[in-house]
């Protein structure tokens, strides 16, 4: 199997749980998802079977977009209702307006903390187990980027946020620090994630109905993970170079030199993905990833 899978992950289910199951169902082929779902969170999970967990990391850098619900006047050592909830004393009860007027700094490149009930790992160890026993996490603060960030409904203490945004954001961690910025606390309690590039939610599969019938007739092709990259046709006889690891000059394939880090995506007549390309040395294109 050498494909992609879309799936709705329900609630209660790790990630790690929705991996072991196509893993189970599609071997002997490897499986891995491309962007982890904590367990109170639903929506899309992709997951890339056989040599497509080579492309994981071109999933990861797909825009995501989310559909979050916090709970103001609150805090939790997880910033989500995974762990023990404290109502704050006192808590303000900002308006609409208060709320919105905070938005403008979240948007953008930005620097957040991830929570400490998080999968990094600090010095060897995944910061959530550190927390769970009780030791004190400190994480430092990365950069993030947030595309857009808009209130769907406000009710208090709920509130409704839906945002668009890149790789390794923690969107617990924005509804942690907007409360802040307003003077009270936030914990969330409800996140969908309802799309990672155009993988939709509403297109995913039912893990619980899934089978080995169904992930084979499923399979996206890989070229979805990769089809932001310019693609590159080959000819039967520089699908057998490429095929022995083997190099092809740059006026063979019709380019023009181009610079080290560009990636192309090597494609049969059909549409297939063949491997990953680029200018390996001046003049020369070879595979950095090789699926044929």
């Amino acid at each position: 199997m050498f494909g992609i899978l879309n799936i709705n992950k329900p609630a209660g289910w790790t990630s790690r749980d929705v991996v072991n199951r196509v893993q189970r169902l599609s071997r002997p082929a490897k499986a891995g998802h491309a962007g982890t779902l904590d367990p109170l969170a639903t929506g899309v999970l992709v997951v890339c079977v056989g040599p497509a967990t080579r492309l994981i990391t071109y999933v990861q850098q797909m825009p995501k977009l989310y559909e979050a619900t916090f709970l103001l006047g609150r805090t939790s050592p997880s910033d989500d209702t995974e762990t023990t909830v404290i109502e704050l004393a006192d808590a303000p009860e900002p308006s609409l307006a208060e709320i919105q007027t905070q938005l403008p700094q979240f948007l953008g490149l930005i620097q957040q903390r991830p929570p400490a009930y998080s999968a990094l790992k600090v010095k060897g160890q995944r910061a959530y187990k550190l927390a769970r026993e009780g030791k004190e996490v400190e994480l430092k603060s990365r950069p993030v980027e947030i595309y857009d960030l808009a209130i769907d409904s406000y009710a208090y203490p709920e509130l409704r946020l839906t945002m668009r945004c890149g790789s390794g954001t923690y969107v617990r961690s924005v509804g942690r620090d907007l409360a802040e910025s307003l003077g009270t606390g936030a914990v969330m309690s409800a996140l969908t994630r309802t799309a990672i590039g155009d993988f939709c939610v509403g297109e995913g599969l039912d893990i619980e109905q899934l089978s080995s019938e169904l992930i084979e007739t499923n399979l996206i092709p890989p070229l979805a993970a990769v089809a932001h990259l310019p693609r590159l046709e080959l000819s039967d006889s520089q699908l057998i170079e490429i095929r022995h690891g083997r190099r092809i000059p740059t006026h063979e394939l019709g380019l023009t030199p181009n610079s080290p880090t560009e990636l192309l995506a090597a494609v049969d007549s059909r549409g297939q993905l063949l491997a990953l390309v680029q200018e390996r040395r001046p003049g020369m294109y070879g595979a950095v990833s090789n699926f044929c």
